[in-house]
């Protein structure tokens, strides 16, 4: 797990850092798809409104946040500034421009959308200059940080779902160490265990939705030390002529893995993924398995050592809810839209950047979705 940056300084030069990866992805995908067209998807979004939403978004917390300094006390429906860009908050403002309109919407140049983001880093790093001075809190500097972050991630899921080459370098995200081969379990004791962001800083940012922890009771229980390998999904698809994911082929005896659209042999002993919740399932009943709640899973990664994880993001059997006492941050269509409809991951994936690996950190999408490096563990059934 990589340190959150807490300080102005530290902040700068992440926001610098993040903004490297944003550019050099947006070189990658100009290279791989010169049009920038993506066909209209639930689960695509235009790489040019992407870009152009996460410059507006960065100037829409910061440069035009009239109530920054207040940080998570800040009303979100203050009278901003006016955007730089004219029209940005028609085109960009994710709370108000629906995901199917985005295809109509006379977006700016990626000339434009280039210049919108290297002025809106300008803007929140004087800006971040100024709230040192003053001992402001940096909330919103960390959300933007966070948000590009997830942006940058998002745009490697997108590239690898239409398959467009991504070269090798910092933009492909973390490093995740070499796993053992065997997959084997873990004893984990009955207890009573905090759960939840407490405020404490070697823990990083936390969204609203992992904030208020609280006390959780579980019983003793068994899970699998690192997620099921290919090895073991592959064993269960041949069984019982269950559907493969479209990032795997046999050609003759050998395997192989779909990666930016080039495939490769696959490593049997890596996790399975780009797997959706019912394939996940699935192979839990073929087992006599079951997943993990994310209490179990997040008990297991905080506690016990020998649990391996940050290689995929992995399915959990929590429908997304809110904690007890849950409060809404300013960026109130993070997380509660969600509620009810979503599926809980935890963990992280290759494409994630390092500082956002944390065992707090809840990821949620619809269990359908079969587009993300997602794969799972499981657990003893009770």
């Amino acid at each position: 797990m990589s340190g959150f940056p807490q300080t102005a300084p530290a902040l700068a030069q992440a926001l610098a850092h993040t903004r490297a990866r944003t550019l050099a992805l947006m070189d990658a995908w100009c290279a791989a798809l010169p049009s920038l067209r993506v066909p209209l998807d639930p689960t695509l979004n235009l790489p040019l409104w992407e870009w152009g939403h996460v410059a507006w978004f960065q100037s829409w917390w910061i440069g035009r946040n009239r109530q920054r300094a207040l940080g998570r006390q800040c009303d979100p429906d203050h009278e901003r500034l006016p955007a730089a860009l004219p029209h940005a908050d028609a085109w960009f403002n994710s709370s108000t421009v629906s995901h199917a309109s985005r295809w109509e919407l006379p977006l700016p140049t990626l000339a434009v959308v280039k210049d919108e983001l290297a002025r809106s880093l300008d803007e929140t790093l004087c800006a971040l200059e100024e709230a040192e001075r003053r001992a402001e809190d940096l909330y919103f500097w960390q959300l933007v940080l966070v948000h590009e972050d997830m942006h940058n991630e998002a745009a490697l899921y997108m590239a690898q779902a239409l398959g467009l080459h991504m070269p090798p370098g910092p933009s492909r995200g973390h490093v995740v160490m070499a796993h053992p081969l065997q997959r084997s379990a873990l004893a984990v004791a009955a207890q009573r265990f905090r759960m939840g962001h407490d405020g404490c800083e070697r823990l990083g940012f936390a969204f609203d939705n992992e904030w208020q922890a609280h006390d959780v009771s579980l019983e003793a229980f068994e899970i699998d030390d690192r997620p099921v390998s290919w090895a073991d999904y592959l064993a269960f698809a041949q069984d019982t002529g269950h559907g493969l994911p479209s990032v795997v082929r046999r050609e003759g005896h050998a395997w192989l893995f779909r990666r930016f659209g080039r495939w490769e042999p696959l490593d049997l002993q890596s996790p399975a993924s780009y797997l959706s919740a019912a394939d996940a399932q699935a192979w839990c009943d073929w087992a006599g398995r079951a997943l993990p709640t994310e209490a179990q899973w997040e008990c297991a990664a905080r506690h016990t050592p020998e649990f391996v994880w940050g290689a995929v993001w992995e399915w959990t059997a929590t429908v997304f809810e809110p904690y007890p006492g849950f409060t809404a941050h300013p960026y109130r269509d993070y997380s509660e839209p969600w509620f009810g409809t979503h599926r809980v991951l935890r963990g992280a994936s290759t494409f994630t950047d390092a500082r956002m690996v944390n065992p707090t950190y809840r990821n949620f999408f619809l269990p359908e979705r079969c587009d993300i490096p997602a794969g799972f563990r499981t657990v003893a059934r009770a």
